[in-house]
């Protein structure tokens, strides 16, 4: 496998990867990024990456706080303050701060929510790190000099907006999300999903806009990655002018919430007023990002439903053609990861007869496991998908994000090699072993979305 990783990373032309050229001691780490990480007094987090395939760097700042770390009656919550963090901040006039990026020429410009974090970055040529890292200290030290009751009131009509494209009016996204509150009953943090509830978003206030600032935003809840073309002297001068005079306060704890666990079958069933063909989901509890299980959870899911050779595809879709489309995915979260199976039917076929099919092949992998090929083809696709993003300094999954994500949850930026290791130790047996105590018909929700025309009789939920 290490022979496959070096090859991967000859082909993707990824010399900035490879730590200094000189023999490998048995058992050292086959990948590297090369990076320093200090902390300033006020807490904040510094980790640096020089990189100088081209003349540009990447800004990439993480606040350690998502969708996790929300009270009940507070969902959206953090998703919200998201887009209130681009409105404008003491000394940045009001929806300027994209145009001013973009007119440095910056790319990979973004700002995102997830169960576990907020981050914003960008990618600016390089003679304009100091603008950019100016932009992301003024709205992290001064962004309340600058919040009124009508920004908020604007970005809570665009995030109930978003809500309605991404769920009331999206193809089963309701139904979609009756399954994420079976899987995560109140008062689970997940409950809400990162976007929230109509209700809790209504429900903001000035007052919590500014505590939440207060408790979530301080540099000691934060951290700054930088990677590029840069100076490191010069940089760390610049982030200590920017970022060092910020107040801060103690880092808040994480939140501890009790896993949640299905001692029976959920099923729901949902009338479908968006999309015109049935859904079958089927979905369970996994175990948490980078713990034991997740990586052969990842692995089941690809032999499952990556590819016109796995097996559900190749059974639903290609050999029975009852399938129009099949998905498997590990979700991978920090708390408490969700394992999920979604087919989309072709005309005329219920989700029962998917439902048969489906469990039928989950019965197969109970029974006699996976082949060395499927393991291997699975391997490699996630070997490649990794290797292939680290090509980019910034932007999803670009080596600041990659960076980042480590030191979020395992407090080690280059923890690269060990995540890739993560897959290359799974055996066929793990995964056999994992379909038969996580993937059990007795701790799953099942999800039968039909639209309202061609749906038969019954209860609407069974709990």
């Amino acid at each position: 496998m290490k022979a496959l990783i070096a090859a991967v990373i000859l082909a993707l032309g990824l010399p900035a990867l490879a730590q200094e050229a000189k023999p490998r001691e048995s058992g050292s780490e086959p990948l590297a990024i090369n990076y320093e990480k200090y902390k300033l007094k006020n807490g904040l987090e510094v980790i640096l990456s020089v990189d100088r395939k081209l003349p540009i760097v990447s800004v990439n700042i993480w606040y350690h706080v998502g969708a996790y770390h929300e009270t009940p009656g507070r969902t959206g919550f953090a998703h919200l303050f998201e887009h209130m963090m681009f409105q404008g901040s003491k000394n940045v006039a009001d929806d300027v701060h994209i145009a001013m990026l973009e007119q440095l020429g910056a790319t990979d410009l973004n700002g995102t929510t997830n169960f576990d974090r907020t981050n914003y970055f960008e990618t600016v040529p390089s003679n304009h790190l100091e603008t950019a890292l100016w932009l992301e200290s003024d709205r992290m030290g001064f962004l309340l000099d600058a919040i009124t009751e009508e920004k908020l009131r604007t970005q809570q009509e665009v995030v109930k907006n978003e809500r309605r494209q991404g769920t009331e009016a999206a193809p089963y996204g309701v139904a979609r999300e009756k399954m994420w509150h079976a899987l995560f009953p109140l008062p689970h943090p997940y409950h809400g999903d990162v976007i929230g509830s109509m209700e809790d978003l209504n429900a903001a206030t000035m007052d919590d806009v500014k505590s939440f600032f207060r408790k979530w935003y301080a540099p000691s809840n934060a951290t700054l990655t930088i990677v590029g073309d840069f100076d490191v002297a010069q940089t760390k001068a610049l982030v200590e002018k920017y970022f060092g005079g910020l107040p801060s306060g103690p880092k808040p704890e994480r939140p501890q919430v009790a896993p949640v666990k299905l001692t029976r079958e959920t099923v729901i069933r949902h009338d479908e007023t968006i999309a015109t063909l049935p859904m079958l989901t089927l979905a369970w509890h996994s175990p948490e990002y980078l713990t034991e299980g997740d990586a052969t959870a990842d692995v089941l899911a690809t032999v499952l439903a990556t590819g016109k050779a796995s097996r559900l595809y190749r059974r639903l879709v290609l050999e029975k053609q009852i399938a129009q489309s099949v998905e498997a995915s590990q979700q991978s979260i920090g708390a408490q990861s969700v394992f999920t199976i979604e087919v989309v039917a072709r005309p005329g076929v219920s989700t029962e007869a998917l439902q048969k099919e489906v469990d039928a092949v989950l019965a197969e992998v109970r029974k006699n496991g996976i082949t060395q090929e499927e393991l291997t083809r699975a391997r490699t696709r996630y070997d490649t998908r990794m290797l292939s993003g680290l090509q980019s300094i910034g932007g999803f999954g670009g080596k600041a994000d990659v960076l980042q994500n480590y030191n979020h949850f395992v407090g080690e930026p280059n923890y690269v090699a060990k995540d890739l290791a993560r897959y290359q130790v799974v055996s066929t047996d793990d995964v056999k072993r994992y379909a038969n105590e996580q993937l059990r018909p007795d701790a799953r929700v099942v999800l039968h979305a039909v639209p309202a025309q061609q749906a038969p009789a019954a209860p609407k939920e069974n709990k």
